[in-house]
Formats: structure tokens, C-alpha cells, sequence
């Protein structure tokens, strides 16, 4: 009798435990991404990269290759560049660095990501191919992540409900195995032809099995970014700033880490705030190949989300009231910081004069940090095609090849970046697969040719866009809608003139259709498909009246 008591007791005990847990599932599934990655990825405390050494003295070859840096910031705004419009000028966060390489070089003014989001711009960057040629349309999501983003999205928003998949979460293979296929060819592997030392500092977002991992992409050093706290988020040298109303945030809090990996080996903290520790790590690797032709991928983590600026940065603008604009100004401050001291580097290397160096963002700020002068004057965020979500700080400095000082208006792409910098070292294009971007070389220098017009083409499942000879549509499923503008008259995108031009509209529709057709299925689904608003941060009220957009994500 005793022993049945203790059994009823204990399955009463399980029961209600398992209903507790049932009804506090989005809780835990809220932290079950930190939870898992502290049992399988335990962080070792912090230790230095030994960079591989460079040859003692430079070659002989004449003349020598010229080193290649690719300098990427995360959801940077157009407007955050001082060049492009002002930002924080005003307030004391100016980018007097990045505004030099426009200075000292070229600002494409008219320069694209190639999506409205990191992992398929990424791989756009680096293939020079539209990545939905190979299966790359999605960006990867955790399961866990999907639910909650869910749910806690279709609270805040009771007009246009979040969509959830959840037949494919249950299909969806493990967030590891989510990336680009090792049989694209990237630009390391292009200048691996070349006898390029190859190295990546940051993010990379393409896939974290050993076959996806940049030293399976052509990388020779990988300083890998493994999560995505700033610095941990109790440290006396941060300052956060949390948005209780983005459901994105409240789940990146609980579940980003502080962790790096170099070339596939453990975990370990870094020694300060992450973009400053990534600066360190470029200028040491610089330092150790300056003897040799090289190219660095420098993909910071800034300013994308979670929100957190170093003490020093945020103590020094004080001028700035508003807390969220403070952090977020004080993040730039460090990514412009970043580009000065790596320019400073080449400099004192003597390899100023042989690099090129091109900086821009992987695609538009979004709008649910809720800061709504990030990609003025244009509409729309990070996830939609109007311009705030594609259109990028783009510039680019080679001296004795680009003609400083330059303000090109023919529309770029960063699918353009491989084939440019494949020009630029001599290296020979891919084989047996279509090139998308072109070289841009030819049309900076001194005695520049005139650039052929050619569309550009973006797509998120049926939510598609193209641009050519300055008209531009943007063609969604959800809602049923189709966006035509006449950049060229209304380079903000206010005035939709699908109605008004019926010939422009059918033929840009062709062109999107003969431009996706026999394209291959996305290699993992979309779990989740989200209202974004065009013109409304997402801390500002909905109302029906306002324009959005689905993003599937």
C-alpha cells in the first residue's frame, strides 16, 4: 500500500511538472539555445591566436599581387555613414574612416547587398552568384527560435499574423548542417590560384559543419565567430541596451554567448569587446603577412543586434540622450574605429599603396531595433526590397587603380566583388557555373568606360525584385501586391505606378519570371513568414492603413 502511494505521488508529481512545462514551453524553448550550446560548447578562457607566419622577406616577383580586404559590417544603415548623409555626425559619432576609403577611392552611391538579409547576401558576396542558383534563399533558424519569434511576434501584432511552419520544423535538419554547399567556388578559393594566403576574422553564417566552415572554402586561417554577445552581458566594460519589444532580441539575450574559435579548434572567450577583438586579430594577421600577397574577409558582428557598446564608446557621446541611440551610435563608433586602425596598419606595413580595400554592409539596418533614421531618406528595413533593406555603404580604394575621389551612379552589387577582385589579382573566373557579377575595374580608372546597364534581381520565396535601367519592381505573393518606381523621379520610393504603367510593369514581370525560371528549390525551407511594415519601426502603433510586406525568414 505504502509503495502505491509513493508511485501516485511521484506520477503526480511528474504530471504537474509536465504541465507546467507545457504551459511555460515558450519560455523554455526561449532559453534552450543557451542551454544547449553551454553543455556542448563549454568556453575555454581567453588565449591568443597564434597566426601562421609569413615569409621573412618579400619575394622578388615583380610586380607584386596586391592584397585584397574585404571590410564587412552587419545591418548597417546607408544613413549611418557620415559620407552618405550624416547619422550620428551632429552628436559626435562621425566615420571619418570609412569616409576616407569614399575619399581616397570610390563611394558606389547606387551600391546593393545582394538580399535584404546576412546569410544570402553573404554568399552572394563571396560566390558573385544569385545564391538561389544553389540553393541558398532562406536565412538559417533554429527550430526553437522559430516558435518563439512566433508566438511572442503575433502577440505584439494582432492585424498581420506571423506564420509558422511547423511540418518543416519537425523535417528541418540540425542549424549546423544550414548553409552554403562546399561546391561553390569563393573568392579565397579564386585567389588560391594565385598563391593568396587567405584568411577570415568574424562571421561567417554560412554553414558550421567542417565542410561548410571557411578552411573548407578556401580560408587558410579561420577566426570564427561562434555566437553573439559584444562581451558578456554582466561585464563592467558594456553598456546594453535590450528592446522588450522585438521578439528577435528577447531571444538572441538568453541564448547568445561570448565565444570565438580559431580554425575549428574549442571555444574561447575573446579579451574585450568583440569588434575592438577582432581589429586586434586583423592588425596582428596583417603584421605577419606582409611579405606576401594575402586576402582578408573581415565580417564584423557589428551593429547587428543584441545592442551592446563598450563603456569607453558610450561615455564618450554624451551628447546623445536617448539611451538605444547611444549604444547603437557608440557600435558604429567601434566599426568606424575598426576601418581607421586597419587602414593605419597598411600604412605602417608599406602595403598601402598594393591593397584594396573595400568596405561595405551586408545589407540595410532593420527596423526592429527601433531607431527610424538609420536608412533615410529611404523606405523599408533589413527584410523588404525597397531601398533602406538593399541599398548599402559601398566603397572601395586602390591607389594608382581607382580614381580618387569618385561618386560612381551606375547601380553595383556585391555580386560584383569576385569578379572585380579576380580582375584586380589576375585570377582566373569559375568554371561551369554562371557568374553573375561583372568586374568593375574598367570603369574607375583614369580614362573609366561606360558600364553597360544590366538588372539586378533579389527574392525571398515568392516575394521577388528587379531593377534595370532605373525602374524597379518589387513583387510580392503576401499580400498579393506588385511595387513599381521610377528611381530615377523618386529615388525614396513614394509613388507606386504599377497602375499607371501597365507596359513597364509587364515587361519588368517577364524579366522576373525569365530570370527565376528552372531555378533549384531552396535546399531547407522557410519556418517562419513575417509581416514586416515598410514605413514603422517596430516599437511605433499599426494601423491598417500601413504598407508592408511578408519575409519568409
Amino acid at each position: 500500500m505504502k509503495l502505491k502511494s509513493v508511485t501516485l505521488v511521484t506520477l503526480g508529481i511528474i504530471a504537474v511538472a509536465a504541465g507546467t512545462l507545457y504551459l511555460n514551453r515558450i519560455n523554455v524553448l526561449r532559453y534552450s539555445l543557451g542551454w544547449y550550446t553551454d553543455i556542448k560548447h563549454p568556453r575555454k578562457a581567453y588565449r591568443p591566436v597564434q597566426w601562421m607566419d609569413g615569409p621573412a622577406q618579400t619575394a622578388s616577383t615583380t610586380p607584386r599581387l596586391p592584397n585584397v580586404i574585404i571590410i564587412l559590417a552587419d545591418d548597417l544603415g546607408i544613413n549611418d555613414v557620415s559620407t552618405n548623409g550624416g547619422g550620428y555626425t551632429s552628436q559626435g559619432a562621425a566615420t571619418p574612416h570609412i569616409d576616407s576609403i569614399a575619399r581616397d577611392g570610390v563611394n558606389f552611391i547606387e551600391g546593393y547587398s545582394g538580399a535584404a538579409v546576412c546569410t544570402v547576401s553573404r554568399a552572394a558576396l563571396l560566390t558573385g552568384r544569385y545564391p538561389w542558383r544553389f540553393g541558398v534563399e532562406f536565412t538559417p533558424l533554429p527550430g526553437a527560435m522559430a516558435r518563439v519569434v512566433t508566438k511572442l511576434n503575433t502577440e505584439a501584432d494582432q492585424l498581420h499574423p506571423t506564420l509558422l511552419n511547423n511540418e518543416r520544423i519537425r523535417e528541418m535538419k540540425d542549424f549546423d548542417d544550414l548553409g552554403m554547399p562546399a561546391s561553390e567556388v569563393t573568392i579565397a578559393e579564386v585567389l588560391k590560384q594565385r598563391g593568396y594566403h587567405n584568411i577570415h576574422i568574424g562571421k561567417w553564417h554560412l554553414g558550421s559543419t567542417k565542410d561548410m566552415r571557411p578552411n573548407n572554402q578556401g580560408f587558410d586561417e579561420s577566426l570564427f565567430m561562434e555566437s553573439g554577445l559584444y562581451l558578456p552581458q554582466n561585464s563592467p566594460d558594456v553598456v546594453n541596451s535590450k528592446q522588450e519589444f522585438d521578439p528577435i532580441d528577447q531571444f538572441l539575450w538568453p541564448n547568445m554567448r561570448f565565444g570565438v574559435s580559431y580554425n575549428g579548434g574549442k571555444w574561447f572567450e575573446p579579451n574585450k569587446y568583440l569588434t575592438d577583438y577582432f581589429t586586434d586579430e586583423a592588425v596582428a594577421a596583417i603584421a605577419k603577412n606582409k611579405n606576401r600577397p594575402f586576402f582578408m574577409y573581415l565580417a564584423h558582428w557589428g551593429v547587428h543586434t543584441p545592442l551592446q557598446a563598450s563603456k569607453a564608446d558610450y561615455d564618450a557621446l554624451s551628447s546623445i540622450k536617448d539611451h538605444r541611440q547611444r549604444v547603437y551610435a557608440a557600435m558604429v563608433r567601434s566599426v568606424d574605429r575598426s576601418v581607421g586602425r586597419i587602414l593605419q596598419t597598411l600604412r605602417e606595413q608599406g602595403l598601402e599603396e598594393n591593397t584594396l580595400v573595400i568596405f561595405s554592409s551586408d545589407n540595410g539596418a532593420p527596423g526592429y531595433i527601433g531607431l527610424p533614421e538609420v536608412n533615410r531618406p529611404y523606405r523599408g528595413w533589413k527584410l523588404t526590397h525597397f531601398q533602406g533593406g538593399i541599398r548599402v555603404p559601398y566603397m572601395a580604394k586602390w591607389p594608382g587603380h581607382i580614381t580618387p575621389g569618385q561618386r560612381y551612379t551606375q547601380s553595383v552589387s556585391n555580386i560584383d566583388m569576385l569578379p572585380t577582385i579576380a580582375a584586380a589579382t589576375g585570377a582566373a573566373l569559375p568554371t561551369g557555373r554562371s557568374i553573375d557579377g561583372i568586374n568593375l575595374l574598367p570603369y574607375l580608372g583614369s580614362q573609366p568606360a561606360t558600364q553597360a546597364q544590366r538588372p539586378l534581381f533579389w527574392r525571398d520565396g515568392d516575394y521577388r525584385a528587379v531593377l534595370y535601367q532605373g525602374w524597379k519592381l518589387i513583387s510580392s505573393e503576401l499580400p498579393k501586391k506588385d511595387w513599381l518606381f521610377n528611381l530615377q523621379a523618386d529615388p525614396t520610393e513614394k509613388i507606386n505606378l504599377a497602375a499607371l504603367q501597365p507596359e513597364k510593369l509587364r515587361e519588368l514581370k517577364l524579366m522576373l519570371s525569365n530570370h527565376h525560371a528552372n531555378m533549384p528549390a531552396s535546399l531547407w525551407p522557410s519556418l517562419v513568414a513575417a509581416p514586416i511594415y515598410i514605413d514603422k519601426t517596430l516599437d511605433q502603433p499599426r494601423e491598417k492603413t500601413d504598407e508592408y510586406t511578408y519575409w519568409a525568414n
